[in-house]
């Protein structure tokens, strides 16, 4: 699949299922965002001088204004323009796009943080995603990934069983087969997809990042329940940052001193945005 910039690839359930998400997710998110996600992808943005920020798969626009909050100026993309909508709807001083992230308008070099917050599973190119965001960091600049764990996209349709004396055990099959999975609740019906775990490590690996931090949180402590415990037995989410090189500054210098971009085009070294 190859796409052009500004292309908008289809993902399949999406646009059917925008006002169930909207709905399901509010404006304060999700069980799973609330309560293990949000504070340590917060942690990993709080205090390190990132200045701009670009979320791709933004949905309705909730980690976009929380970076906002952290004093970053944010563009989120995202291809189903329902969620766009509504992003814009919620933060109107916000820049939100209708663009997928395997191809996007954006200039070379133009972000020092780029964001996928439970967004890899729903892009169809995973090698082509990462690395137009290797295009659009700047050297030293960090990607930002929260994902489910890959042995939980590799549950369906197992996952938590009942056994006969009372336990519950959590089973996975088909590990390595990358496929799409078709996915539903409270309304929502998407399909997105379910990849080994090296395939997100050859993926970043090849296109030239470096793993600077992994983790696998568990439910924040003052969370209880019968629902934080299977959270902790079986994490299902991961957090991945991983940095471009700084080394690519000196890839990206032509003779007159100037930054070019990935693309060649000439950018601003200070703010690299595409110089006009």
């Amino acid at each position: 699949m190859t796409l052009e910039p500004g292309e908008v690839a289809v993902y399949s359930g999406w646009d059917a299922s925008a006002d169930a998400w909207i709905a399901v997710i509010g404006e304060t998110g999700d069980w799973g965002r609330r309560f293990v996600l949000d504070r340590p992808m917060l942690e990993r943005c709080h205090g390190r001088g990132f200045a701009r920020a670009l979320d791709i798969g933004c949905g309705e626009g909730r980690f976009c204004r929380m970076l906002a909050a952290e004093g970053m100026a944010t563009v989120g993309i995202d291809p189903t323009g329902a969620l766009i909508e509504q992003a814009r709807r919620l933060h109107p001083d916000g820049d939100y796009r209708v663009e997928a992230a395997e191809a996007t308008s954006l200039p070379d070099a133009a972000f020092d943080l780029v964001v996928s917050y439970l967004s890899l599973i729903d892009i169809a190119d995973l090698d082509a995603a990462i690395a137009e965001v290797h295009r659009l960091l700047r050297p030293g600049g960090s990607l930002l990934i929260a994902n489910l764990q890959s042995f939980n996209t590799a549950a369906e349709p197992l996952g938590w069983s009942h056994e006969p004396d009372g336990s519950r055990r959590f089973s996975i099959d088909h590990y390595l087969e990358i496929r799409q999975r078709l996915t539903e609740w409270q309304g929502i019906s998407i399909c997105n997809w379910h990849r080994p775990m090296q395939s997100y490590m050859r993926a970043l690996l090849d296109a030239g990042f470096e793993l600077r931090h992994f983790a696998e949180p568990a439910p924040d402590p003052d969370c209880t329940g019968p629902k934080a415990d299977r959270y902790r037995r079986v994490p299902n989410f991961l957090i991945m940052e991983w940095q471009k090189p700084l080394g690519a500054w000196r890839d990206n210098f032509d003779p007159r001193g100037s930054l070019l971009g990935e693309t060649g085009r000439e950018t601003d070294p200070v703010f690299p945005q595409a110089l006009s």
